[in-house]
């Protein structure tokens, strides 16, 4: 007699050994993850947790945070370099924070307080500004460049009659005035091309530098009324300084004269080529509403109002397109000034060969400017449609993993291979992680970060819920004494349109002796998680957890860990049947 018989189900396998990180959308890859806490992607292809965090310092107020040779940070109203406190007085106001920390060589410059810092001597530091009152007589006399003033000058809008040599003559026969000087050996009056002005008060060059862009006003001296305005100091004394200018007789004035040495407010600052570069849109000191672009003069950023027509000069540029600047970068040696729906790059080696580009594309979200980060020669920052690669041409979005969240008040850095970014969505913040050698991305934890920096291989952040400074890669005095870790799968099952239960999934890992790990299943898109089993490390060794979940369409995985721990992979086996059963 022949029975009949029952055909054993199909079974196949799918293994995945390689494991791509985060990726938040409805469809995704083998290996990657819907949601994930603290993973890296350190050990790829393997899956592994971040390191342990430590903490570097724990400020009362941190704001800024710089790397030069030591790392630098605001506390309050000091700054701290290395070990080491400098009282600089700060601004605790709120409409002064937060702070913006530049560097350029030696030098920090903190905005936007407009003070600066040499770190190479602490005891070096002051004001970007300056700005002086006259409090009693102002006297006014032709001089030379260097202060040597000029006396015996005959004023007259006809010659002397009987010129001695060396001898000067204002001629006021023309508008403008010239004085000349007479030569004997030619018989001839040799106008003067250059004339400067000594300027004498009381304590009016203590605060000023030779060579420095300032502003006078208050000169109420007929015929010296066009000394208001713009000027160069040419030499300097504390109590005298010299401008170009012109006189034919000494003059006293009783009433005050200002002189200021200013410093644009400016939006976003940055360095590149030995300048600093800095963007404002919206209503100047003077009231004026402006659109621009500004560059201090070569190597001094103390002057941002000379323009003498030198290669050394100061630079200012008005700015055609719509809408506040969002950010600024130097990137490849160009200044970059970003708005929301195009880029402003300066072109050229001197003032006088400047040129702005502006291209329209994706730029820099709004609130997002501190986003902006170089990781190996290429500009990543978030844009209203999502994280951009900028490699000097056109942006390429690099966050479609990050899936439809709208994350804005990104905060980034670069450390190695990796670009960090902390964003908000809804009120919630993320930090993740994007492995720019790899092409994936991993998500951290809630860090709110306000601040990073790098430095000797470590990656510092200003936490902004506990205000620590912390160090995410390992360093720090109180680290974290174990790492807690998360990985969910997508919906597993949806590759095959037959019939089918995932009747086994076996995870091979190595686990420390102090690890645990929870596992649990979602079934058929339920919002409940089923708790499957719980394994435990077992040492520095491989071993296989199998996990028999219970017979489903599609099921989630999440893994739950404490401590250290390393997955090779995940196999499932798969039962199929027909379309019906």
């Amino acid at each position: 007699m022949i029975y009949p018989t029952v055909a054993a189900a199909a079974s196949s396998r799918e293994v995945v050994e390689e494991f791509r990180g985060y990726n938040h959308n409805l469809r995704i890859g083998s290996g990657e993850f819907y949601d994930m806490k603290n993973l890296t992607s350190d050990s790829y292809p393997v899956l592994s947790p971040r390191k342990a965090r430590g903490v570097y310092a724990k400020p009362a107020s941190p704001n800024g945070l710089i790397a030069k040779e030591k790392l630098g940070y605001v506390d309050g109203r000091n700054f701290i370099y290395g070990e080491s406190t400098v009282s600089m007085g700060l601004s605790t106001a709120a409409e002064d924070n937060p702070k913006r920390l530049v560097s350029m060589g030696a030098y920090v410059i903190i905005f936007p307080d407009k003070k600066w810092l040499n770190t190479e001597d602490l005891s070096q530091y002051g004001e970007i500004e300056a700005s002086f009152t006259s409090s009693g007589n102002v006297h006014f006399s032709l001089c030379s460049i260097d202060g040597g003033e000029i006396s015996g000058v005959s004023v007259s809008e006809t010659a002397p009659a009987e010129p001695k040599d060396l001898q000067y003559w204002l001629d006021t026969s023309g508008k403008p005035n010239a004085l000349k000087r007479y030569t004997a050996s030619t018989k001839t009056w040799v106008t003067i091309s250059s004339t400067y002005v000594k300027i004498s008060a009381d304590g009016i060059g203590a605060g000023f530098s030779q060579n420095d862009g300032v502003s006078i006003t208050g000169v109420t001296v007929p015929g010296l009324e066009d000394l208001n305005g713009n000027h160069t100091i040419w030499s300097k004394g504390n109590d005298w300084i010299t401008v170009v200018g012109l006189l034919g007789e000494t003059a006293i004035q009783a009433g005050a004269i200002t002189v200021n040495r200013k410093i644009p407010n400016m939006d976003f600052v940055i360095e590149s080529e030995n300048r600093l570069w800095g963007c404002r849109y919206g209503v100047a000191a003077n009231g004026q509403t402006v659109n621009e672009i500004y560059a201090c003069k070569l190597g001094d950023f103390r002057n941002w109002n000379d323009f003498r027509g030198l290669s050394t000069d100061s630079y200012a540029a008005s700015c055609g397109t719509d809408g506040a600047f969002t950010g600024a970068a130097a990137h490849l040696g160009y200044p970059l000034f970003f708005k929301e729906n195009c880029v402003h790059k300066i072109y050229g080696s001197m003032p006088s060969q400047y040129q702005i580009q502006t291209t329209a594309l994706r730029g820099v979200q709004a609130g997002c400017g501190n986003s902006l980060a170089i990781v190996n020669e290429t500009l990543f920052y978030k844009s209203r449609n999502g994280v951009c690669a900028f490699d000097g041409s056109f942006p390429v979005e690099v966050s479609a993993a990050l899936g439809t969240e709208p994350y804005g008040n990104a905060v980034a850095a670069g450390h190695g291979n990796k670009y960090y970014v902390s964003m908000e969505s809804g009120g919630k913040w993320a930090l993740f992680v994007y492995d720019t050698a790899k092409g994936m991305w991993h998500r951290e934890d809630a860090l709110h970060a306000s601040a990073f920096a790098s430095l000797e291989g470590e990656l510092y952040a200003v936490d902004a819920g506990d205000r620590n400074i912390i160090t995410l890669l390992g360093s720090g005095d109180t680290g974290e004494t174990s790492v807690q870790w998360m990985a969910e799968t997508g919906d597993l099952g949806l590759s095959s349109p037959d019939r089918k239960y995932l009747s086994q999934i076996s995870v091979r890992m190595r686990a420390g002796e102090q690890t645990r790990i929870e596992f649990f299943a979602q079934y058929d898109q339920n919002e409940e998680w089923v708790k499957l089993c719980t394994a435990f490390g077992m040492g520095l060794k491989s071993f296989s957890v199998p996990i028999r979940p219970r017979r489903c369409d599609t099921l989630r995985l999440r893994l739950v860990g404490d401590g250290d721990a390393k997955i090779y992979s995940i196999v499932k086996t798969i039962m199929e049947g027909s379309d019906r059963f």
